[in-house]
């Protein structure tokens, strides 16, 4: 692709790093890890970080912390990437979904409630594109039927509500690191919590459940090998440290967007301010409008990827996954809102060193597109 849909930001500060590990003793397990770990809480303002090797991972992990079991439920959204509901179902956990709001493509929290069920034990809250989800209306429902809280912050690293990281706010919550994200390791996860438990857990099942007081290779539950080397911490240590200068940039390309494209009847465009905290932008979607079927959304995406643009259709629902869908029915139908939302989504070319032509042009032919596929 001419413009990409993502791109990493990697500075010769991150290669220095990378082969200042690469000339030590030590390549996993190793004082980068300790670092990373370090300041990813103090950055969250959590008292624990747990680096693992992805984001769903990080996830997988929580779940087991928490002690989930075969037969509990979990309250979760549709519309998220598959991993959210995957790791339940690594532990024969029920995913059950409720609809989202249709402005913020969250979960809303309204619906959450009628979900409820006495094998209900958590809720799986995501903060879909880097958009915060309601969590004081969340919280306050968790307590009063005594349900955990799992953050997948996954896409929302420096995503701030009411002053407090994400991430923060509920039992464990995860970020990730893959190439498309705000900041990256390569690949890498990391879990953070408040819960002393909870990281102690998480930090043996990650090696594969060995006992982290014992200097001998005694491993007391049944573990995973989920370890993220100190060539990866290495990156994340650097690129934590320009991730305020990331988040502006990002900030700064979306409301160029948003400028872009803020004259075309046809669109929805992401909003920019968020009343109760900060965004972190993750990737800038539109939606076009409701008279705009799949096929002519999927139409625009191909032809900008022909003409060299990246373009994707973020998210498809998870209740439409084919695996789901196989396995537990065809549920279409059930979560309207989600399912209106992904099939009118588009995500535009996203990543801190795109330069204003590039923007330009994404606009201009997108626009383009739009009105042929009207005329179509």
């Amino acid at each position: 692709m001419r413009i990409p849909l993502s791109a990493p930001d990697i500075s010769e500060a991150e290669i220095e790093a990378v082969v200042e590990v690469l000339r030590s003793p030590r390549l996993s397990l190793g004082p980068k890890l300790t670092e990373f770990e370090k300041n990813v809480a103090a950055y969250a303002k959590t008292k624990h970080a747990v680096a693992v090797n992805s984001g769903t991972s990080g996830l997988h992990l929580c779940v087991r912390a928490l002690e989930l079991k075969p037969g509990d439920e979990v309250i979760t959204t549709p519309f998220s990437f598959v991993a959210s509901a995957n790791v339940l179902l690594y532990e024969n956990v029920i995913p059950v979904f409720v609809d989202i709001d249709p402005n913020t493509l969250n979960i809303d929290p309204e619906k959450i409630e009628a979900a409820i069920t006495p094998r209900t034990k958590a809720i799986m809250v995501v903060h879909v594109f880097g958009r915060p989800s309601p969590m004081r209306e969340i919280v306050e429902i968790a307590e009063r039927y005594d349900l955990k809280i799992i953050e997948d912050a996954c896409e929302a690293i420096g995503a701030e509500y009411e002053n407090r990281k994400v991430g923060s706010l509920g039992d464990a919550g995860v970020f990730a690191f893959y190439p498309n994200k705000q900041i990256t390791t390569g690949e890498g996860g990391i879990v953070v919590t408040d819960d002393d438990a909870i990281a102690e857990k998480a930090a043996m099942l990650r090696n594969q459940g060995r006992d982290a007081k014992s200097d001998w290779f005694e491993h007391i539950e049944l573990g995973y090998n989920y370890r993220l080397s100190d060539i990866n911490c290495a990156v994340g240590v650097e690129q934590l440290k320009r991730l305020e200068f990331i988040l502006r940039r990002r900030e700064e390309i979306a409301g160029k967007y948003n400028e872009g494209l803020a004259d075309n009847p046809h669109l929805v465009l992401p909003k920019i301010d968020f009343r109760d905290g900060r965004l972190s932008w993750f990737v800038y979607v539109v939606r076009l409008r409701e008279n705009f079927t799949r096929a002519r959304r999927d139409s625009i995406v191909v032809e900008m990827n022909r003409r060299g643009i990246g373009a994707g259709r973020y998210f498809a629902p998870i209740h439409q996954q084919p695996f789901y869908v196989k396995n537990y029915g065809d549920r279409t139908g059930d979560f309207p809102i989600a399912e209106r939302a992904a099939e009118r989504v588009i995500a535009l070319p996203f990543f801190n060193r795109l330069a204003d032509a590039q923007i330009d042009e994404v606009c201009e032919t997108l626009r383009a597109l739009i009105e042929t596929a009207q005329l179509a």
